[in-house]
């Protein structure tokens, strides 16, 4: 009852020239909104002046009625909503609701989509709904799908989709899609090698990669290298082939990553080194995730020996590293060679113990250390935070 007499406030006073402009963002998440509260909202999209930029309606089951209203909302002419952030994040989309949203949003002015943890799209639902990013007038930026049990098929799609209209997209985050195989990760990167495409960042942690999928990936990128600035290959299995092409990728002249992360990715010994020399030769990488390397199950000292190497090297410009099973000793050595671009070390998930952390704080007390700001953020054995900033 609350939250309707809110929203049904909200939606009058919209309508008011010179109250209207205030309420140019509605955040409505885990509010249990029903088909009223959507109308109310839809209206609050139509109103002539609308100044309604952003909404977020995660996590309400709204329901194929309840899209319906949203929809026409988004298809007024009125209607100048930018972000529709997390907007069904976690509502359950049917393959019906994809279809009307997909259509509503082929005449919107949608920068940024987050339909995150809809885990009911269907491969034909996800058909319906990528079709508005072929209309000559999609100008997203941002589109955000993470874990919707995207298939190879809805994959496809998705990329013959952004393959007729690609300069717009720079933001694509595809992360915990266990089943896209790499049939749908070979679409994709048809996509990423077009000299139009303008992506940025990509996101494909925890999607089941394969070296097949992470070799074809990084040759992708080789061919089309001068825009991505952050990629994220976290919790997948890239092996001795995808790791090399990834590092073809690294020394490409054009290249400009300043963000990578491999956490968690169980690099070998060979593996290991290869990243690391393209690592120590990068001049824009400024953040760094990365886990010591794996055999027979079980870390050696060898990975995090590399890992100092690239902190040591001139070259190197990283001022964000997160680690995991790391030697203090190693680690603050290196630290101490080259000292001044880092700005962040986190160490989260680390059985670091009080000497290791008494080990970290030394350095960072240090007044020879004290030309740059270094937050460290780490949990000890027990699973308390701490946070020193000098």
């Amino acid at each position: 009852a609350n939250i309707t007499y809110i929203i049904t406030q909200l939606s009058r006073l919209i309508w008011r020239e010179k109250l209207c402009r205030f309420f140019s963002n509605y955040r409505f998440a885990r509010c249990e909104l029903s088909e009223t509260h959507c109308e109310v909202v839809a209206s609050s999209l139509r109103a002539n002046p609308s100044h309604l930029t952003e909404l977020d309606l995660s996590c309400n089951k709204l329901g194929d009625y309840g899209v319906k209203l949203l929809c026409d909302g988004l298809e007024s002419s009125n209607c100048k909503l930018e972000i529709l952030r997390s907007v069904l994040w976690g509502c359950s989309l049917s393959e019906h609701s994809c279809a009307l949203l997909g259509s509503a949003l082929k005449s919107s002015q949608l920068t940024e989509l987050d339909l995150s943890q809809n885990k009911d799209l269907g491969n034909a639902g996800a058909n319906d709904l990528f079709g508005f990013l072929k209309s000559p007038l999609c100008k997203l930026r941002i589109l955000k799908l993470r874990n919707c049990r995207l298939s190879e098929i809805s994959c496809s799609s998705l990329a013959s989709a952004l393959k007729s209209n690609p300069s717009h997209l720079t933001e694509l985050d595809l992360s915990d899609n266990k089943d896209l195989k790499d049939a749908g990760v070979k679409e994709l990167c048809g996509f990423l090698q077009m000299s139009v495409c303008k992506l940025q960042t990509l996101k494909l942690k925890d999607c089941s990669l394969s070296e097949i999928s992470c070799a074809a990936l990084a040759s992708a990128l080789k061919s089309n290298p001068s825009h991505l600035r952050e990629l994220d290959l976290s919790l997948n299995d890239c092996n001795d082939a995808g790791v090399k092409e990834l590092c073809g990728f690294l020394l490409t002249p054009l290249c400009k990553l300043h963000t990578l992360r491999l956490g968690g990715c169980k690099l070998k010994q060979a593996e290991f080194e290869v990243v690391a020399s393209a690592l120590k030769s990068s001049q824009h990488l400024t953040e760094l995730e990365i886990s010591q390397i794996h055999i027979d199950g079980t870390s050696t000292d060898s990975g995090l020996n590399h890992v100092c190497e690239i902190l040591e090297s001139s070259v190197s410009k990283v001022k964000s590293l997160s680690l995991s099973e790391v030697s203090c000793s190693s680690l603050v050595s290196a630290l101490k060679s080259n000292p001044s671009h880092l700005t962040q070390l986190d160490l989260r998930g680390n059985n670091l113990k009080d000497s290791g952390v008494k080990e970290i704080c030394g350095f960072l007390q240090n007044p020879e250390y004290t030309n740059h700001t270094c937050t460290e953020k780490v949990k000890d054995q027990i699973g308390d935070k701490r946070l020193i900033k000098l």
